[in-house]
């Protein structure tokens, strides 16, 4: 029996915005996956929180965002953790829970280049694939240079290029256009559009985070 295909989208997604939602879609459809799990972080070491948005909320949006897509799941594994989160330590968790699983786990070019520096990397390639979005910023050379970096340095890696329609949307630059009264829409699900309008999230900030 063929094993379950997951990818892994894990992000603050603070909000979650259409530029998560096609990375997803495309990982779905290019690599044949039968499951995204969107895995919201509670504490990720690389990035402070705000706390002017609560984990709930950021919950909630994610859950909205993805409610009319099959093939997307949500998933609290991480949010519900306390401590710092890192990658190895999901990777460990799913694959306990679901050892008959092949897991993707999708990333932004930008971190392929300090990859050897997360937590234990050489076990992270053990459990998952690498799927790297690429950007239309960076040269596929240099990207492919480093897959072939990684792989020379992880004999176990398995890292493949994630070719997904360029949307220069940032969670930072929502947050941004919500403290100066700007409108959102099309930039994020219309249901999640709401519930930032409903909730109040984002006017209040004096800084992003």
């Amino acid at each position: 029996m063929a094993k379950k295909k997951v990818g892994i989208m894990g992000g603050t997604f603070n909000p979650i915005h259409n530029g998560h939602l096609i990375l997803g879609q495309t990982a779905y459809e290019q690599f044949g996956l039968d499951e995204v799990l969107f895995m919201p972080n509670k504490k990720p070491y690389y990035k402070k929180l705000s706390k002017n948005v609560t984990d709930e909320q950021r919950c909630d949006m994610v859950k909205l965002a993805i409610e009319n897509n099959d093939a997307f799941t949500f998933s609290d594994i991480e949010v519900n953790r306390e401590g710092v989160t890192y990658t190895v330590e999901t990777l460990r968790i799913l694959t306990e829970q679901n050892p008959e699983h092949e897991y993707y786990f999708i990333m932004g070019a930008d971190s392929l280049f300090h990859f050897d520096s997360w937590k234990e990397a050489g076990e992270i390639v053990k459990m998952a694939t690498l799927l790297v979005a690429t950007r239309d910023s960076m040269a596929t050379f240099d990207i492919e240079s480093q897959i072939e970096y990684l792989q020379s340095e992880f004999e176990d890696a398995h890292i493949e290029c994630l070719f997904s329609p360029s949307l220069e949307i940032s969670s930072n630059q929502l947050r941004k256009r919500c403290r100066e009264g700007k409108s959102i829409r099309y930039l994020v699900p219309d249901k999640v559009a709401f519930y930032i309008i409903e909730q109040g999230l984002y006017v209040q900030e004096k800084k992003d985070v």
